[in-house]
């Protein structure tokens, strides 16, 4: 499956000009936008803008559902729970580079689309005003980009991105045991304030037992949302044909119209996807997919609320 430069590796200046793209985003919805997955969208009572300040006596005019149930019936007379205006929020983007992103049946390779899906939530959130940083990483390395509000740290971030992504004409290395998903989501959890809002941009193939763990603790005091990069081929393969897929040795082929071959595929894929089904459900994370099919734009459009609100 021959792939152009441009589907499989995206550099600096192209994830620059997703701003165009992001911009685009932000216009104001002409109707109500549905989304096709739930779960990208944070409650009212979670919603941007407002934050715990102090509890104070009830006075006449204050709103009963704020009442703080426990202070009031520690003090025996009712108690308010009083919010300010949270004026910007941390916003922590945690991309995906590893090996098994390097790899597409249609569309672009999956390391490029979770680089633009990245870089479009970045600008995003810069300007909504929230600040932005990230954890970029790979099976060699893992870069940790604390939140700012900056256009500047975006460009790192983008930088990051670009840097990170493995290049086709370069032999893949051997893999370092101590690089991965797990490693990514213990080191965000050391980075994020609370109150974050976490996108995990990932194909979550690597998924382990200390996966759900991990993603029920960065939850905890954070709203994380789980985007999925997926191919097609993952799914469901072809009904027959000869296909060559990119191994650490180079292309690795299989026969589609070999039975026992669709047979074991299938099995696998069911058992993954039961594997990642339990893991976002037990550890309360959002989830979403992105395939390599779809522009990254396009799909962000139906995930996010109107006028692309990322939360």
């Amino acid at each position: 499956m021959a792939q152009s430069n441009a589907a499989t590796h995206i550099t600096l200046p192209e994830l620059v000009r997703l701003q165009a793209d992001a911009r685009a985003l932000k216009l104001p919805s002409a109707r109500p936008v549905r989304s096709r997955q739930a779960g990208l969208r944070q409650s009212r009572q979670r919603g941007r803008g407002m934050t715990f300040a102090e509890v104070r006596q009830y006075q006449p005019g204050d709103d009963i559902r704020s009442i703080d149930w426990r202070v009031t019936a520690r003090r025996q007379s009712p108690h308010t729970k009083l919010y300010e205006e949270e004026r910007e929020r941390p916003v922590l983007l945690i991309a995906d580079l590893g090996p098994t992103l390097f790899f597409a049946s249609t569309g672009a390779y999956k390391q490029v689309r979770c680089a633009q899906v990245t870089a479009l939530l970045a600008w995003l959130a810069l300007w909504a005003g929230d600040q932005v940083g990230g954890l970029v990483f790979n099976d060699q390395e893992l870069e940790v980009l604390r939140p700012a509000r900056r256009k500047k740290s975006v460009l790192r971030l983008l930088d990051t991105l670009a840097s990170h992504q493995h290049k086709p004409d370069v032999p893949p290395r051997p893999s370092t045991p101590d690089h991965g998903l797990d490693t990514a989501l213990a080191e965000a959890r050391r980075v994020a304030h609370t109150g974050s809002r976490i996108f995990i941009i990932s194909d979550f193939m690597n998924i382990s037992d200390n996966t759900t763990s991990l993603l029920g603790a960065l939850g905890r005091h954070n709203t994380v949302s789980a985007l999925r990069i997926m191919d097609p081929l993952e799914k469901q393969l072809p009904d027959s044909g000869q296909f060559a897929v990119a191994g650490p040795e180079g292309p690795i082929w299989f026969d589609a119209s070999n039975p026992a071959f669709k047979k074991a595929w299938q099995e696998k894929v069911v058992t993954h996807e039961r594997l990642l089904e339990d893991c976002f459900r037990t550890s309360g994370v959002q989830a979403a997919t992105i395939m390599t099919s779809e522009e990254p734009a396009a799909a962000l459009r139906q995930l996010l609320g109107p006028g692309g609100r990322i939360g």
